[in-house]
């Protein structure tokens, strides 16, 4: 129900600010506005976006846990998408997911809706000694019956 109501209500408010817009400061003044957001949000998305992907990789090489890099990293692509269609509700919300601080509230208030378990990351350790030691093993958790030959 809410994304429906989203995607009703995104479109009357940006159609009502376009109007109020173009009323204001003109036709051209208001498509150029909508053209310079869309080509300045491409250029933030692209560094911002290098740098989450710079940020994953060193998780990744660090062995932490990269769900927050991978958090920003979808956020700054759906601010790419918000950019690019044109509006001014939309470039605004945009460009708050390429503020930092902004996806920082975003990712503590859904963390703070999730639970989840609790990951660690490891590297298998091997060791210079490779030897293989060979064995039998009795299983002593039931009495053996020495009349069942199936248990040995």
């Amino acid at each position: 129900m809410r994304l429906l109501i989203a995607f009703i209500a995104v479109p009357l408010i940006e159609i009502g600010l376009f109007i109020q817009v173009g009323d204001t400061i003109g036709l051209w003044p208001t498509l150029f506005i909508v053209l310079l957001t869309a080509i300045v949000g491409t250029a933030l998305v692209r560094s911002q976006g290098a740098q989450v992907l710079s940020a994953l990789q060193g998780s990744f090489q660090a062995m932490k846990d990269p769900t927050e890099p991978l958090a920003h990293g979808a956020m700054i692509l759906f601010a790419g998408a918000l950019l690019l269609t044109p509006g001014f509700f939309t470039d605004a919300f945009g460009f708050l997911l390429l503020f930092p601080p902004f996806r920082h509230l975003i990712t503590n208030m859904i963390r703070s809706r999730l639970t989840s378990a609790n990951v660690k990351f490891s590297t298998r350790q091997t060791g210079s000694d490779d030897t293989v030691i060979d064995a039998d093993y009795i299983d002593i958790s039931e009495p053996q019956s020495s009349t069942d030959p199936t248990k040995h």
